[in-house]
C-alpha cells in the first residue's frame, strides 16, 4: 500500500478519534484506559477488553486452529511462511469477534487486538517464557516478527484485520520469579545490538499497532513507564503513531515492587505521564483522582484515548462503518480441513534433525516388526501446544501419528503392519507414574518393550506445566523457569536404559528450549528435535520419521554442554551468550539442521552493489524428495566488543527432486556496521561476510562436513570495497 496513502487514513481516523474524545466527560474518557474499556452507549461505543492472545492460534476464547508454538515455528527460518500462519490466525479472530458480537459477547480474550508476538531475545534457556520468542537472534527475530505482524495486521488500504503488539518492551528475559521487582541493566551496545532492534523493526518497517511494556525496570526505569523507552526512543526517535499497553498488573509493581512511586494514584500518573495509554490491570481507574490533584494534565489523558481509539477505528470498530471487508469473515473460517493440513505443512517445516547416524532415519516400515514407543511425551497432549493455547478440535499425539501413519501405509501398500508397543516410560517429573508404585514403576515395561522391539523411538522433554510464565506453571523448580538444562524426573534414566538395550533409538525432544541428555546425543542413532508442534504435530513427527518428508528445520537457539558454561541468570550483559557472544564449542549451534536429502549451494559470490553487498548462489537438490534449504548469511564487524559474527540475511528455498534455483539478496549497507550507541549504525571497517548454508563455527562445519564461503570487505558510509 502507498504509505502516503496510508498516513492520511490514520490521520482521518485520529481526527475522528479526536472528535469523540471531545464529547467525552472526565470519568468516562478513564473508563477507557483499562483492558476493560466500558460502554459509552450515549455516543455509540461499545464495551471493549483489549486483552486478547494469538502467539500461536487464537488464544484462551474456545477452538480455534493451534499451531506450533513461536519457537518451534521459527525453527522453519522462512518468514512467507510465518505471515502464512498469522493470516490464518487473523482471520480465525475475526470470525470469532464477529460471531461473538452478535451475541454482546465483549469478555476477555474477545477482542481483535492480540498481544503477539513476543520479540524478545532468548538470551539464556533457563528462561521459562523462551519458547514464546522466535529465539535467541536478532535479526531472525526481526524478520519473522515483522511478517507475523504484517499477517496478523493484513493488507487492506483501510482496514487492518486485527492489531498485533511487539512484547515485552524491553530488556526482558527473566527470571520470572523476580520480574516485578528486577532492574535489568544492560550496556548502550547490548542494548542496541541484542535488545532493541527487533522491536525497532516491527515499528518502522511492520508499523505494528501496539507495543506493551515489561514487568522490570531497564537500567532503573520501569519499561511501562519508562521516559527513556516510551517517549524518547518509542516515539521520538522511531515515530511510532500507535498505541502502549501496559503488562497485566505491571503498573501496581511501579510501587509495590520497584519502590519507585508512594501509591498507586502516583502509579499510574508516572506511567500515563511516560507514554503507557492503556493499562492491563486496574491503576488507571485512579487517574480521574490524579488529575484532580494535577499530577496529569487532561490533555494526557485525552491522547491516551484518542490512540486508543484511532486504533478501534483501524479496526472498523468504532463509528459508521459500512465498508469493512473483514466484516463479512463468518465462523466457518475457523478449524477448518484446510487450516488443519496447513498447520501439518508448518510442523512438517519447523523440527530440526540433529543427528542421523549411519542412516538410522527414515525408518523403513518393511523392514521392521515391532516398533517401541516410549517416553512421557509420546501420547502427550500438553507436549504438543505450548502456553497460550487455544483449543484444537483435534489432538494428534507422536503415538497417534505413527499408528496412523502404519496403518495406512499398511492399508495402502498390502503389507503387514508392524506392531507398536508403547509405554510411558516415566512420570514426566516425579519419580513415578502412580503415587502407590515404587520409584521407577515402568521400568520393567521399558525393558520389555525394547526386547521386543526392532528399533526404539523415545520422546521426552517438557511441557508448558514446566517451562512458561510465572503464576502459569506449577514445576517444582522456579515460578516456570529451569534451573538447568537436564531433562527432569526419570526421563534421562529412561533415555539411558533403552540406549543400553542395544537396539535403535529415535530421540525426539518435545520442549521449547535447549536440553542436555548427559551423552546420550552421541549414542543414538537419530536425533529429532520436535519442540512444540501444535495441534497435529504427532502426524508430522510420524511423515519425518518414517520418510515421507525430509527435515528442514535450523535451530533458532543454542543447544549448550552443561548450564555452567552461561553467565549468571540476572546477567543480561550479552558477553558469553548466544552464539553470537559465547566463547566455547556450542553442542548444536544455532542455525544447524540436517536433512535426508542432499541438497548442494555451488557459485557462491558476494559482491559490493550500490550501497551494500550482492550475495548469490545456485541450490540443487540431488535427492529423491522434495526439500528445502535455508541460505544463511552472517557478517563479522572487526572491531571490539563486536559480535563473532551475527546473522543478517536468510532465504529458504524448496526445490523439486533434481531442481536447480538460483537465490540471491542485498546486504544492506546498515546491517553492515555496529550499533556503538542510541539509534546510529557505524559502517566503517574491515569486515568478513559468511555465505553458507549454516554459521562459520567450527561445530557446524564438523557437523555437517561443509563450510561457508568467506568473502573480505572495507566498509564506510558511503562505499563498499573489496
Amino acid at each position: 500500500m502507498d504509505m502516503t496513502k496510508n498516513e492520511s487514513l490514520n490521520e482521518s481516523f485520529r481526527q475522528k478519534a479526536k472528535e469523540l474524545v471531545s464529547q467525552m466527560t472526565l470519568d468516562e474518557k478513564v473508563s477507557q484506559t483499562t483492558n476493560w474499556a466500558k460502554a459509552v452507549d450515549r455516543l455509540g461505543i461499545k464495551a471493549y477488553n483489549w486483552w486478547n492472545e494469538a502467539l500461536h492460534g487464537v488464544a484462551r476464547a474456545g477452538v480455534a486452529t493451534v499451531f506450533p508454538q513461536a519457537i518451534t515455528s521459527a525453527g522453519s527460518f522462512d518468514e512467507d511462511l510465518l505471515e502464512k500462519i498469522a493470516d490464518v490466525i487473523s482471520t480465525e479472530g475475526r470470525a470469532k469477534y464477529n460471531e461473538q458480537q452478535k451475541y454482546n459477547d465483549t469478555d476477555i480474550y474477545k477482542g481483535l487486538t492480540f498481544w503477539s508476538p513476543n520479540i524478545n531475545i532468548f538470551r539464556d534457556p533457563r528462561w521459562g517464557r523462551g519458547h514464546e520468542t522466535f529465539g535467541e537472534d536478532p535479526y531472525l527475530t526481526s524478520r519473522l516478527g515483522a511478517r507475523f505482524v504484517e499477517g496478523i495486521q493484513g493488507h487492506d488500504e483501510k482496514y487492518m484485520k486485527a492489531a498485533a503488539c511487539a512484547k515485552h518492551f524491553a530488556v526482558h528475559s527473566g527470571p520470572e520469579d523476580i520480574r516485578h521487582s528486577f532492574n535489568a541493566e544492560v550496556s548502550d551496545i547490548d542494548l542496541w545490538e541484542t535488545y532493541l532492534p527487533a522491536f525497532k523493526v516491527l515499528v518502522e518497517d511492520a508499523k505494528v499497532e501496539a507495543v506493551m511494556g515489561a514487568y522490570n525496570r531497564t537500567n532503573g526505569e520501569a519499561c511501562c513507564a519508562s521516559k527513556t523507552l516510551l517517549l524518547d526512543i518509542l516515539r521520538d526517535m522511531w515515530n511510532f503513531k500507535g498505541h502502549v499497553t501496559s503488562d497485566c498488573w505491571a503498573l501496581k509493581d511501579l510501587n509495590e515492587g520497584h519502590g519507585l512511586t508512594k501509591d498507586l494514584e502516583d502509579s499510574a500518573a508516572l506511567a500515563a505521564n511516560n507514554g503507557c495509554d492503556v493499562n492491563c490491570g486496574n491503576c488507571f481507574e485512579l487517574l480521574n483522582l490524579a488529575i484532580k490533584d494535577g499530577k496529569v494534565s487532561e490533555e494526557r489523558l485525552d491522547e491516551m484515548v484518542v490512540n486508543l481509539f484511532t486504533t478501534r477505528m483501524k479496526l472498523g470498530l468504532l463509528g459508521e462503518v459500512n465498508d469493512n471487508p473483514f466484516d463479512k469473515i463468518d465462523y466457518l473460517s475457523v478449524d477448518t480441513d484446510e487450516n488443519r493440513k496447513f498447520n501439518r505443512e508448518v510442523a512438517l517445516q519447523s523440527m530440526t534433525l540433529l543427528e542421523n547416524r549411519n542412516g538410522a532415519l527414515p525408518l523403513d516400515i518393511t523392514k521392521i516388526k515391532t516398533l517401541g514407543v516410549i517416553g512421557p511425551n509420546a501420547n502427550s497432549r500438553r507436549a504438543l501446544v505450548g502456553n497460550y493455547e487455544g483449543t484444537s478440535s483435534e489432538y494428534i499425539t507422536v503415538l497417534e501419528g505413527i499408528r496412523r501413519y502404519i496403518d495406512k501405509y499398511a492399508a495402502h501398500n498390502g503389507v503387514e503392519k508392524p506392531r507398536v508397543l508403547y509405554s510411558e516410560g516415566c512420570h514426566l517429573y516425579k519419580d513415578r507414574v502412580e503415587n502407590l508404585g515404587i520409584e521407577n514403576d515402568r521400568m520393567s515395561e521399558v525393558k520389555t518393550i525394547c526386547n521386543y522391539s526392532d528399533a526404539v523411538i523415545v520422546v521426552v522433554g517438557l511441557d508448558a506445566t514446566l517451562e512458561g510464565e510465572e503464576g502459569d506453571t506449577g514445576n517444582q523448580y522456579g515460578s516456570g523457569d529451569k534451573r538447568d538444562l537436564k531433562l527432569p524426573g526419570n526421563q534421562q534414566l529412561i533415555v539411558d536404559t533403552c540406549i543400553e538395550s542395544g537396539k535403535p533409538v529415535i530421540l525426539v525432544l518435545m520442549a521449547g528450549s535447549a536440553m542436555q541428555m548427559q551423552g546420550a546425543e552421541e549414542k543414538c542413532a537419530a536425533y529429532l528435535y520436535a519442540g512444540y508442534l501444535g495441534a497435529q504435530g504427532g502426524a508430522a513427527v510420524a511423515k519425518i520419521l518414517f520418510g515421507e518428508k525430509s527435515p528442514e528445520g535450523k535451530l533458532p537457539i543454542t543447544f549448550y554442554h552443561e548450564i555452567d558454561e552461561l553467565p549468571d541468570f540476572t546477567d543480561y550483559a550479552m558477553k558469553g551468550r548466544t552464539y553470537r557472544y559465547m566463547e566455547q564449542e556450542a553442542l548444536y549451534p544455532f542455525g544447524y539442521g540436517l536433512s535426508y536429502n542432499p541438497i548442494e549451494l555451488s557459485n557462491v559470490r558476494a559482491i559490493p552493489e550500490g550501497n551494500g553487498i550482492k550475495v548469490c548462489g545456485d541450490f540443487a537438490n540431488l535427492g529423491k524428495l522434495e526439500g528445502a534449504e535455508t541460505l544463511q548469511v552472517y557478517v563479522s564487524v572487526h572491531k571490539d566488543g563486536a559480535p563473532r559474527w551475527q546473522l543478517k540475511g536468510l532465504k529458504k528455498v524448496r526445490l523439486l527432486p533434481g531442481e536447480l534455483k538460483h537465490v540471491e539478496l542485498i546486504l544492506p549497507n546498515e546491517s553492515l556496521g555496529l550499533h556503538l550507541g542510541k539509534n546510529e549504525v557505524t559502517v566503517d571497517g574491515d569486515i568478513t561476510v559468511y555465505v553458507g548454508t549454516h554459521q562459520p563455527d567450527s561445530r557446524s562445519a564438523a557437523l555437517t562436513g561443509t563450510k561457508p564461503e568467506e568473502f573480505n570487505f572495507s566498509v564506510s558510509a558511503e562505499t563498499v570495497t573489496n
